[in-house]
């Protein structure tokens, strides 16, 4: 079947995006919700998907019956998990036919227009996307906190252990510390509960934080921020040591933490040609994005 129109989906750990484009490739309909990623569980990701779908088509003039003439490429944060991909499958959005893969996978597929590349994305969570050979594989990327090295919850999580330490007095309130302890009232225990509940996306938020001081040479905060990309430099070099020809760097953290890194390493990065709506709709059949 010949799809009238095909829409990619985008869902990760901090917001869920959807582009809706006709047959000759125009644009006509966006969306765009919160997390929707495997981790906050089927319903409440089904929910955030079916609402992005929706806003697009609606912004498109359509309404559901034209989804039966929709091809849907979705990139789901987490879709790797067990059992994931078959309960997805088993969802039924209305569409003549549903492609998925991981968010990272779009993020490639759209960064290299499907050929051989990778993708180092530093976001909310961070996770290197490789097709090397036509085969498609990825380096870490297993969730926070074990993994998510140079990420925007990792910056996030180091900030919280130091503002809590300096409150404890086992450490220097720099700016840092005190700018964070401020979000809560400087009191241990509103910190403490505060963790309690927060998600990734919420030590994330943070980063920014880390790295305006780290830029204002707040000694910690400098630390922090140069942990962070030596861990950026050593996926760097081992994604060009399994073979990928090229890597671009992606996501809201990445321009943040770009000049951290060595020059030499800067010099191996390239531009990515698209990003990964235009991968989702690659994924979806779209052949000229």
């Amino acid at each position: 079947m010949m799809a009238t129109w095909h829409i990619g989906i985008d869902a990760g750990g901090s917001h869920c995006r959807a582009r809706l484009i006709d047959a000759d490739g125009h644009v006509v309909g966006t969306g765009q919700t919160g997390p929707a990623t495997t981790r906050i569980g089927l319903g409440p990701m089904t929910a955030a998907l079916e609402e992005a779908i929706a806003q697009a088509f609606a912004a498109a003039g359509l309404d559901r019956a034209a989804r039966a003439h929709s091809a849907a490429g979705m990139g789901i944060a987490g879709l790797s998990r067990p059992g994931a991909a078959a309960a997805l499958e088993d969802v039924d959005f209305g569409f003549a036919r549903v492609a998925l893969a991981t968010d990272a996978q779009i993020a490639n597929l759209g960064a290299h227009r499907g050929a051989d590349g990778a993708t180092l994305i530093l976001g909310t969570g961070s996770i290197a996307q490789l097709r090397v050979g036509g085969h498609d594989f990825a380096i870490g990327g297993y969730g926070f906190p074990i993994s998510d090295e140079g990420s925007g919850a990792a910056l996030g999580l180091s900030a919280m252990r130091h503002a809590l330490r300096a409150l404890d007095g086992r450490t220097t309130r720099t700016p840092l510390a005190l700018a964070i302890a401020a979000r809560f009232g400087h009191a241990v225990p509103q910190a403490v509960a505060w963790m309690d509940a927060a998600t990734p996306a919420d030590y994330a938020a943070l980063a920014p934080i880390v790295i305006q001081h780290a830029e204002a040479n707040d000694t910690i905060a400098r630390s922090i921020v140069e942990d962070a990309a030596t861990h950026v430099e050593r996926f760097i070099e081992t994604i060009f040591e399994r073979g990928a020809p090229s890597c671009a760097l992606l996501g809201g953290l990445a321009p943040r933490l770009r000049p951290w890194l060595r020059d030499r390493t800067v010099a191996r990065l390239s531009e990515p040609s698209g990003d990964a709506l235009d991968g989702a709709l690659l994924l979806a059949g779209y052949a000229r994005v």
